[in-house]
C-alpha cells in the first residue's frame, strides 16, 4: 500500500524530497537498508580502486544520509536540497580531468537520460586506478517481476533496444532494467565502446527482505523495524538464492591505469 503522504504528489517537486526525507527517518529498517549501501559502497572502493586522495562524490542523493555517515563525502544531486554540497549533472560534471577517486550512485543510474554521457565523465573525471561503484534494481526472478508491477511512473522492459532513456522528467520514464541492459546483456559493446572502462564486479545484494518488508521511501512498513536482526538471519541464510531473490545488484567499474 502506498505511503498515504505521497499520493497525488509531483514525483519531481521539492514536497517529494521532504516526504521521502521524513520517511526514511520514520524507518530504522529501511535505515538500515540503506546504511549498508553506503557500507559496501565504501569498502568495494578500498578493495579495488587505487589509494589516492582524490575526491569520493556521491550523484543522484536525493535524501540520503551517505555524507553523516562518511563525512568526507561530496554529496551531489541534479536537483538542489539542504542536505547536499553540490548540484551536479552526471552527464556533465563540475570536476577536473583525473580528480575524482570514487563515485557513487545509489537507485539512480537508470535515471540517466543518456549512460553514454556518463560514461564518458567517468573517462575524464575519474583518476587512473579508481572508479565508480553502482546500485540499481537487479533482473532475476523477482525482481523483473517486482519493479514491472510496482512503479506507474517507470518502466521495466529489458528488451529496450538503445541505451537512452526517454524521461520525462527527473523521476518519470525512466527504464529499471537498464542496468543490466547496459552491463548485463549488452556488456560486450559497453567494453568495446569504453576501453579504458572495466566492469570489475557484477553481482546481487542480499538485503531484499528488509528492503521489501520496510515498504522502501513509497509504501507502508509490513512488519515493525525490530524485526530487523531475525530477517537479517533469514536473508544470510538464503545468500546461495541471492540470484533468483535480489532486489537490487552491485556493479563497479574501474578506470584502467
Amino acid at each position: 500500500m502506498q505511503e498515504p503522504r505521497l499520493i497525488g504528489v509531483d514525483l519531481d517537486s521539492d514536497e517529494m524530497l521532504a516526504i521521502h526525507s521524513k520517511v526514511l527517518y520514520e524507518k530504522p529498517m529501511m535505515k538500515g537498508v540503506f546504511a549498508e549501501f553506503y557500507d559496501t559502497c565504501i569498502s568495494l572502493d578500498e578493495k579495488y580502486f587505487s589509494k589516492s586522495k582524490g575526491k569520493r562524490v556521491e550523484i543522484g542523493a536525493g535524501v540520503s544520509f551517505f555524507k553523516k555517515k562518511y563525512p568526507e563525502i561530496i554529496s551531489t544531486d541534479i536537483k538542489k536540497a539542504e542536505n547536499l554540497d553540490m548540484v551536479v549533472d552526471a552527464q556533465n560534471m563540475p570536476f577536473e580531468n583525473n580528480s575524482i577517486r570514487a563515485i557513487y550512485g545509489i537507485n539512480c543510474f537508470h535515471h540517466l537520460p543518456n549512460p553514454n554521457l556518463f560514461f564518458k565523465e567517468l573517462e575524464r573525471v575519474l583518476e587512473k586506478g579508481c572508479g565508480c561503484v553502482l546500485i540499481d534494481p537487479y533482473y532475476g526472478t523477482i525482481a523483473k517481476r517486482f519493479y514491472k508491477k510496482i512503479f506507474d511512473s517507470e518502466t521495466f522492459d529489458m528488451t529496450q533496444k538503445e541505451w537512452v532513456n526517454e524521461s520525462q522528467g527527473f523521476m518519470v520514464g525512466a527504464n529499471q532494467a537498464l542496468s543490466y541492459i547496459v552491463f548485463k546483456r549488452d556488456k560486450k559493446k559497453f567494453e568495446e565502446m569504453y576501453p579504458n572502462l572495466e566492469i570489475v564486479i557484477q553481482k546481487p545484494l542480499n538485503n531484499y527482505m528488509r528492503y521489501l518488508l520496510s515498504g522502501g521511501l513509497n509504501f507502508r512498513q509490513i512488519l515493525p523495524s525490530f524485526f530487523s536482526p531475525i530477517i537479517m538471519f533469514f536473508e544470510f541464510l538464503f545468500i546461495p538464492l541471492n540470484s533468483i531473490f535480489a532486489l537490487h545488484h552491485i556493479i563497479v567499474i574501474k578506470k584502467k591505469n
